[in-house]
């Protein structure tokens, strides 16, 4: 169940520019414990600075504890978990992965979270891995995602999960249950005035609540629905959502990825496009970097940030963590950043020229449409999703 707390603080943070000076900063004011979670934690410049500033902490006696997971972080076991933890930084690998990563369901179960707890004051939630932002990007524009800074009575629902995976984990590595108490419990006291909940998806007790959390916002829209999403692949639901409030008159703009860092996924993406183009759904392609973002406004008065696309592979088989917001300034703020992307970087796509388009590209798209549907069948998950 959504539990929204009253008297947070968010600061939105776009792009790793404003990300990881934020967070390099926290962790170098860390007096007693510090809790990473991180899909992807890479060995260039920006991954060696976080992981310098995690071994500082560790060396001035603070516990750190990071948790990265088996199949995106695969480079870092070899690199940098050795440094990390002469540093006394104690690491756990979610699900290591000693083999290609294949389409058996519990290999597709990846802890994609980016969560990040300092002395329980103050969380970062969103969508940023730690990697360069201009690795594959184009070189004048970083990779286009955001987090949210937090303080305020929400860190006690953030701290509570990523200390119970933290357990968790450790208990399936080492087949023994660590109950030492946190040494920096969350500061529950009014930061703000934003009214915000934590949800997370995982294989228990939480399986749908970031996506029932969409669905519900999208059913009450009355206005406007925007969603800025890297990897787009709807399951039903979804999709007659979004088509229910576009016959109601709500104006439905999507801003998904055109440069492609995974072409298949892509492709199969674009299968969807005419249906949602011919309802009158506006869709953007975002050219000048690579669009990694994961978030959405719905009638400029609720919002969310977080690790979780919309697609199979989020909503059904990852751990995922999003935060919703109610609050008019914040989503009004999120929606000026979303807008200025559009007029940057966004290249609109309209009905008529879609369908002009070439026999062989859209062959291609329903070909890799198929591919994907079939994977999600063959990793047990399909019908109505």
């Amino acid at each position: 169940m959504t539990r929204f707390v009253a008297g947070n603080a968010l600061t939105l943070l776009e792009t790793g520019q404003d990300y990881f000076p934020a967070l390099i900063g926290a962790l170098d004011a860390a007096t007693r414990e510090v809790f990473l979670e991180t899909y992807i934690f890479e060995n260039d410049g920006v991954g060696r600075r976080v992981a310098s500033a995690l071994g500082r902490a560790a060396q001035r006696g603070v516990r750190v504890r990071v948790l990265v997971d088996g199949f995106g972080g695969r480079s870092f076991v070899r690199e940098l978990m050795p440094v990390l933890e002469a540093d006394g930084v104690q690491v756990l690998i979610y699900r290591r992965e000693v083999r290609a990563l294949s389409l058996r369901r519990h290999r597709l179960r990846r802890m994609h979270r980016k969560l990040v707890v300092v002395d329980g004051e103050v969380a970062f939630v969103g969508g940023i891995n730690i990697i360069d932002d201009f690795d594959r990007g184009a070189p004048e524009r970083p990779r286009f995602d955001y987090a949210l800074q937090v303080r305020g009575p929400v860190l006690e629902q953030i701290l509570a999960a990523v200390h119970r995976l933290w357990r968790l984990v450790s208990w399936a590595n080492f087949r023994r249950r660590l109950n030492e108490p946190l040494l920096a419990p969350a500061r529950t006291e009014p930061a703000g005035r934003l009214r915000a909940a934590f949800v997370i998806r995982d294989n228990i007790r939480h399986r749908r609540d970031i996506e029932d959390a969409y669905l519900a916002a999208i059913g009450r829209a009355r206005h406007e629905v925007v969603i800025a999403c890297a990897y787009f692949f709807p399951g039903r639901r979804f999709r007659r959502a979004l088509v229910e409030a576009a016959r109601r008159g709500v104006k439905v703009t999507l801003l998904l990825q055109g440069l492609a860092d995974h072409p298949v996924l892509a492709s199969a993406s674009r299968a969807l496009y005419p249906h949602f183009l011919a309802l009158g759904i506006r869709l953007f392609e975002y050219h000048s970097s690579y669009l990694h973002a994961k978030v959405a406004v719905v009638d400029g008065r609720w919002a969310t940030v977080g690790s979780s696309n919309i697609d199979p592979f989020s909503l059904l088989l990852a751990r995922e963590a999003n935060l919703l917001v109610e609050d008019g300034s914040f989503a009004r703020d999120l929606r000026i950043s979303l807008e200025r992307a559009i007029q940057e970087g966004g290249r609109e796509l309209h009905h008529g020229a879609w369908h002009r388009q070439g026999r062989l590209r859209r062959l291609g798209s329903w070909l890799a449409y198929q591919f994907v549907r079939l994977a999600i069948g063959v990793a047990g998950y399909g019908g109505k999703h």
